[in-house]
């Protein structure tokens, strides 16, 4: 059997009900579908697109398998000929996305397919949820950088992500939107995201004491070695180390950090500091984690707690104060017809569109044009072929390229979008071409 992520059948049901009744009536001429939030979270002054290579990683391998095809077959719901035309099926379209790590806002498409309206249709599941997650989870990471700083920021979290998947694609979401480091070790291979890791209080618990398990620890590790330091007393393990890490520097073992994990962590921290400063340890940094976000981590340094890096998990990983966007992947044009959906509070800008950002001569981000693909504006087109006839255009840009750029865009936000709180909306104005287009379909009743 396959890799789950890779499958065919990683989509909905009615996906293939509605291909075997495309296929059917020979309904294949060229579809356009976009992906696009419908609006922000009220605590989300920008989304980070993301997911874009994983998605387009797919699309490359569409194709059902000979045990997938055999499953759907003893279904008894499709016809052999429909089976036969889904062995052969693949994805041979062309694909638009905005860059990953650009800064995106409601109703803009972060990614456009255009193909036959078959195989347009049933990657739409899967493509959400790629897209979907990442920009998700490159969101919110990129909240907590902007909170921390110029700090040291590691992804803690795996043990406690929704899945195996979840766990390596918030690794690689969190890594494009600026975090340094992982403690997943698989996506330190596979994504080649620099990899950091500790000791657990296990480790100090099978010791005899603190203090021996600081010592075996640093001579396993003398090149990167950072001491938790509380299981049992933080500030009494401060001390005590003192003397130990002193010790060990005469014979070249430079203790890095120590950290954290829990209590009042400001407290803690500048307790310690003072404890390693006394002791003339002003070098070794102080880490903290523990259930920590982007609130948490403005609040610590707020109170000028002298942490130096976060390990930030869970709640980054399962973006805790908003765990879904309101995002959709819909059709907006068949056959060479606009078409647009009406529902309310759902309803959808016609058309192949493109966006337009404009910059000050800072350089800062002051207002976006949503428009239909072919009406010119000022500023930067943001949506970029990156696949023809299913196969990309170019080899996948380096994940720590990616995570440069969205730095970049980042600091090109406008000050009121990079606070912690809810600003007013970056603007972002419809077109008159693109309001034209859509009163003419509703004029005409099509689509």
């Amino acid at each position: 059997m396959r890799d789950i992520g890779t499958s065919a059948l990683l989509t909905d049901f009615y996906q293939l009900t509605m291909l075997a009744a495309y296929h059917e009536r020979g309904m294949t001429q060229e579809a356009v579908f976009e992906f696009f939030v419908r609006r922000l979270p009220d605590n989300r002054n920008f989304l980070i697109a993301a997911g874009l290579e994983q998605a387009l990683d797919f699309l490359e391998r569409f194709a059902f398998d000979a045990e997938e095809l055999d499953w759907l077959a003893g279904l008894g719901r499709f016809r052999p000929d429909f089976l036969d035309w889904l062995a052969a099926l693949r994805f041979t379209g062309t694909v638009e996305a905005l860059p990953e790590g650009t800064p995106v806002f409601a109703d803009e498409p972060l990614l456009r397919v255009v193909a036959p309206l078959p195989q347009a249709q049933v990657v739409e599941t899967r493509l959400i949820n790629l897209l979907h997650y990442q920009t998700l989870v490159a969101s919110k990471a990129a909240r907590v950088r902007l909170a921390a700083g110029d700090r040291l920021l590691v992804d803690f979290g795996l043990r406690r992500a929704h899945g195996a998947e979840a766990g390596m694609l918030s690794a690689r979401a969190s890594y494009l939107a600026g975090f340094d480091g992982t403690a997943n070790t698989l996506a330190g291979l596979r994504y080649g995201i620099p990899v950091y890791g500790t000791m657990a209080h296990s480790f100090i618990q099978a010791h005899e004491s603190e203090l021996a398990a600081f010592e075996h620890f640093a001579r396993v590790h003398p090149q990167a070695t950072t001491w938790l330091i509380d299981t049992y007393d933080t500030e009494v393990a401060a001390q005590a180390l003192v003397p130990l890490a002193r010790r060990l520097a005469q014979e070249g073992i430079a203790v890095r950090a120590v950290r954290i994990d829990s209590g009042d962590l400001a407290a803690h921290a500048c307790r310690v500091r003072a404890i390693l400063d006394a002791g003339g340890l002003t070098g070794i940094m102080i880490f903290a984690s523990g259930n920590l976000d982007e609130y948490a981590v403005a609040r610590l340094l707020s109170e000028r707690a002298p942490i130096d890096g976060f390990g930030v998990g869970t709640r980054m990983n399962v973006s805790a104060d908003q765990p879904h966007l309101d995002c959709a992947y819909k059709l907006m044009e068949y056959a060479g017809r606009p078409r647009r959906k009406r529902s309310e509070g759902k309803a959808t800008w016609p058309g192949r569109k493109q966006v337009y950002r404009r910059y000050d001569v800072n350089g800062r981000m002051r207002g976006d044009v949503l428009t239909v693909q072919d009406d010119t504006q000022e500023g930067e087109a943001l949506l970029q072929p990156v696949m023809r006839d299913g196969r990309r255009l170019a080899p996948a840009p380096p994940l720590a390229e990616l995570r440069q750029r969205t730095l970049a865009a980042l600091e090109a936000l406008p000050a009121h979008l990079r606070t912690l709180d809810p600003a007013p909306p970056y603007a972002v104005e419809i077109a008159p071409a693109l309001r034209r287009l859509a009163a003419e379909v509703d004029a005409g009743r099509g689509g």
